[in-house]
């Protein structure tokens, strides 16, 4: 979802829930139209929830509002989201003030007069120098009936809150959970969880510094239109971290487009990014337009930009310079406003020592640079949320709810050196799930390769290097990556490893061959 469009997600679900005439039939069949907006982009869940506690606030007449979420593993109410600028976060114990007592009870509070109500806790008042004259507060459940969170409003601007207002609380109450459940929160607000409560993008997990870092870096580079080179080895989450840029961007409502540059042909690349003219080729009848006017007042994600042909490199670095481009076959500049994001997993300095990347555009490029770390240097904290993100999430899509994961099968998956990085954990932990015959996934079950130290090829002799028949360097090049891939026993990210470029690479190579 993206920021503008949570607001409006956030705005639709307040004004249903609390209008009146209202009925479950109606709200449901309202909601139904709503949820179709993007529920599953990278945009900061801080600013959606803000949102939400707004409308609220705005609807009930309210003059301040907080949404608590539970902390199950320390058995607390956290707000992350509430109208009080003079702290950052609240923390209360099950029981503690209002808030606690509905979490505890389930049930809605309203409060006429806070200070002579036994449950209230005018810590936070003094805290903030607020006061609290009335209150009211009401259960957000899950859909196993556990209570996932508390909403509350406070002071109300015309009177007092009554049963009508404490109705429409608990209406909207269930529609935040389902907000929720739509959310990546959705794995750390369920009963059982064992992980402190911890979030910043929706779909991107981790609480180590170093991915605070990161988190801090997408959050500055959103704001501005400024070029953006994310880099990391293959798997880290490289393109979630690309959209989370755009999600949380003014861009947000326009096109997103990504270009993988490793999967195309080096003939075929110039033409995807920008298009051709009627007649620029044979078979080209009419004009088309490329990935580069498509993404026009939006965002371009280039991956792997570190495989784009020399010759390319210089027709987008006058891109970057002139925001215009001509079409293949075409002689009149297309002008074209967009932001752009790449990525890759190369080293980058070392493709413009060699002479394989230029320099100009290098420099380009990293005008915002955000380094993913690899999963093995995260630490454990990240490794078990991300285990436990990725078993709650394919349990649910495989409808394997009552499946659980063994210890020695945790166990199994911190020893584990985690070549393949985020992307290698979430599919050995789908296969599990997919996979496991009884209702405990066990470390046998899961699809660990056994880390082996990269293959080395010995280099031939000098009087050697040029033994074979002279030939095209493109047959040359074929011919010893087929001879990689023989020594490799046909594992291609092996032969790729080996060759030090990307499968993705390794796998175009083959086919142009």
């Amino acid at each position: 979802m993206t920021v503008v469009a949570a607001q409006e997600y956030a705005a639709a679900i307040v004004a249903r829930a609390l209008s009146a005439p209202w009925s479950p039939e109606a709200d449901l069949r309202e909601f139904d139209a709503v949820r179709r907006l993007r529920l599953d982009s990278h945009v900061e869940l801080g600013l959606v929830l803000r949102r939400i506690v707004d409308e609220v606030v705005a609807r009930l007449d309210a003059d301040r509002g907080t949404l608590y979420l539970m902390d199950h593993a320390r058995d607390e109410l956290v707000s992350r989201v509430a109208h009080l600028p003079e702290l950052a976060e609240i923390r209360l114990k099950l029981g503690e003030g209002v808030a606690g007592w509905v979490a505890r009870t389930g049930e809605a509070v309203t409060v006429p007069d806070g200070a002579h109500d036994a449950r209230f806790n005018p810590a936070v008042d003094v805290l903030t120098g607020y006061q609290t004259r009335t209150l009211l507060a009401a259960p957000v459940r899950a859909d196993d009936g556990t209570v996932m969170g508390v909403v509350q409003v406070l002071n109300k601007r015309s009177g007092l809150f009554d049963e009508a207002d404490a109705e429409r609380l608990l209406a909207l109450g269930a529609e935040i959970s389902r907000v929720l459940g739509e959310t990546s929160l959705r794995s750390q607000l369920r009963s059982d969880s064992e992980r402190p409560l911890d979030f910043r993008f929706n779909h991107i997990v981790g609480e180590s510094t170093q991915m605070r870092a990161v988190f801090e870096r997408i959050a500055l580079a959103a704001r501005t239109d400024a070029t953006v080179l994310v880099r990391g080895e293959s798997g880290v989450g490289k393109e979630a971290i690309a959209r989370a840029v755009h999600d949380n961007s003014p861009r947000s409502e326009r096109p997103f487009v990504k270009v993988d540059c490793a999967a195309l042909p080096a003939a075929l690349i110039e033409n995807e990014l920008f298009g051709h003219e009627r007649g620029a080729f044979t078979g080209a009848d009419r004009q088309v337009e490329g990935k580069v006017r498509a993404a026009d007042s939006g965002t371009l994600f280039l991956d792997e930009v570190g495989e784009l042909p020399l010759e390319v490199q210089g027709k987008l670095l006058r891109l970057l310079q002139d925001r215009a481009y001509l079409r293949v076959g075409g002689t009149k500049p297309v002008d074209v406003d967009v932001r752009f994001v790449c990525a890759t997993h190369r080293d980058l300095e070392a493709e413009v020592a060699a002479g394989r990347f230029r320099q100009d555009l290098y420099y380009r490029l990293r005008v915002v640079q955000i380094g993913v770390p690899p999963l093995r240097e995260r630490g454990p904290a990240d490794l078990d949320r991300l285990i436990d993100h990725f078993f709650f999430e394919h349990r649910r899509r495989h409808g394997r709810a009552a499946l659980r994961l063994g210890t020695d099968a945790r166990a199994a998956l911190h020893r584990h050196g985690w070549p393949g990085n985020v992307r290698e954990l979430e599919n050995s932990i789908e296969s599990a799930v997919v996979l496991a015959r009884g209702e405990v996934v066990g470390a046998d079950a899961l699809p660990l390769e056994v880390s082996r130290p990269p293959i080395a090829v010995p280099p031939p002799a000098d009087d050697d290097v040029f033994s074979a028949p002279v030939g095209t360097l493109e047959a040359m090049e074929q011919a010893y990556i087929q001879h990689v891939l023989g020594l490799c026993d046909g594992n291609r990210s092996a032969a790729a490893r080996v060759l030090g470029i990307g499968r993705n690479t390794l796998i175009r190579k083959l086919k142009e061959g």
